[in-house]
């Protein structure tokens, strides 16, 4: 039985017929470039089979200094930006209890995704209060948000912990290149090595994504293993049995018809930092050369409250990729009041996730109705081995998407001109204005 069940019947009235079977060949040749470029060093598709190989080593090292973390700290601070901390934030948020910390693990905090003096110096004083370990992630270690982040926070650590600071460094890098691999070898870090072959927002299910959740108290090796099984529940070139190759074609085709925006939507609140890791995946990917969809997000109920009057009766643009969990680690059944004063006691006992289910159920309805053509994905459990799944999924989806439109899935050359414009800025001389 699939792990993930694709529920196109919201969307069939708004494609034709043939419409899907005519990328057939399109999609095969595409699979076959993608699995040929698999086994190349040139490209970033590293990822494609990364879940198929033996991860035993690296896992136990990662298991091995991330209780080590445990034993000798009670706070992480992850530094990265956009790939480099996105994965492990989306998995860690839809897994960690809302208040509080996983029970198997310590509090986990990032830095580095933002410029934000205020964030930073708070952040010191937070760490002030606790024990702390460092993980900055980075390939070359000039992206200038972690590299100020690091620049602070290596200054702190020394200051406090001395010459045990290079203990409660870890650095996530290039295998043999880069600033921050030079950092690492000549104070003595410990590092993780980032593929050669794996882009950044494709990278959350490696040493990049794996060590932060490992120290948060993910099961990291249930996330590989459902990262595994969408592998191989996805090898088929054929479009008719490959959902994640279907999603990608159905979406392709809605851009065509002008639906160019997507709703990423759940009922869960844990899954927004889920949805922001979804959208830089399709956002850097696609959104080339003038092209691809613009990638969005809400989360049920609450944003039926904010924008579910323009969903239901705005522009007709938007089409939404609905996901639900049908089972939760820990939910609440209604309970029933004697006097009934809210008038709600005919759902008394009913759980909240199911009330969700059907509030999708409804929602999904009227959206429909209202001209929004609805994707359904259903899962079985929300727990590490299904979000690895999904994951997994998702690139795979992603990357037929761009080569649908006839872009580089892996490059980012719009992020690398707004960089090199800030550089500019930046390096020019400073202008007094007034007298002297």
């Amino acid at each position: 039985m699939k792990q993930l069940k694709l529920d196109l019947s919201l969307v069939e009235t708004f494609l034709q017929l043939d419409e899907i079977p005519s990328f057939s060949e399109k999609v095969l040749a595409t699979h076959h470039y993608m699995l040929e470029g698999a086994t190349s060093k040139n490209q970033l598709l590293g990822w494609h089979n990364y879940p198929m190989k033996d991860h035993r080593g690296l896992l136990s090292a990662i298991n091995e200094l991330a209780t080590e973390v445990k034993l000798q700290a009670n706070l992480c601070v992850v530094i990265g930006v956009g790939g480099s901390f996105l994965g492990a934030r989306a998995v860690q948020e839809a897994l960690t209890p809302y208040f509080g910390v996983h029970e198997n693990g310590v509090e986990v905090v990032y830095a580095g995704q933002n410029m934000s003096g205020p964030y930073l110096k708070q952040l010191l004083r937070f760490m002030d209060t606790r024990e702390v370990y460092v993980n900055v992630i980075s390939k070359s270690g000039t992206t200038m948000e972690p590299a100020l982040a690091f620049r602070v926070m290596e200054e702190y650590m020394i200051a406090r912990y001395g010459e045990e600071a290079k203990q409660r460094v870890i650095v996530t890098t290039d295998a043999v290149k880069g600033a921050l691999r030079e950092t690492a070898e000549k104070k003595g870090y410990r590092t993780f090595s980032i593929e050669e072959t794996i882009g950044g927002r494709y990278s959350a299910l490696t040493a990049v994504g794996l060590f932060p959740l490992a120290v948060a108290g993910m099961d990291i090796s249930a996330l590989l293993d459902g990262a595994r099984q969408a592998a191989l529940e996805l090898t088929s070139p054929q479009l008719h049995d490959n959902d994640a190759y279907r999603y990608a074609v159905i979406r392709h085709i809605l851009h065509k018809k002008g639906f160019d925006v997507e709703l990423l939507a759940s009922y869960e609140p844990g899954l927004a930092s889920f949805h922001e890791w979804w959208k830089q995946l399709f956002g850097e990917s696609e959104g080339k050369e003038q092209k691809g969809i613009f990638p969005s997000s809400v989360v049920f109920s609450t944003d039926l409250h904010a924008i579910g009057q323009y969903i239901q009766e705005g522009r007709r643009i938007i089409f939404e990729t609905l996901i639900h969990f049908n089972e939760l680690e820990c939910d609440l059944p209604v309970p029933y009041l004697s006097e009934d004063t809210d008038q709600l006691n005919y759902i008394a006992g009913r759980t909240f996730n199911e009330i969700n289910r059907l509030s999708k159920e409804g929602t999904a309805l009227a959206h429909h109705e209202g001209g929004v053509p609805i994707i359904q994905m259903e899962l079985a459990r929300l727990d590490e081995y299904h979000i690895g799944y999904l994951i997994y999924f998702f690139m795979k989806a992603c990357a037929m998407s761009a080569y649908l439109l006839e872009v580089d899935p892996f490059d980012q050359p719009g992020v690398d001109a707004y960089k090199q414009k800030m550089l500019d800025l930046l390096k020019a001389p400073v202008v007094t204005h007034g007298g002297k």
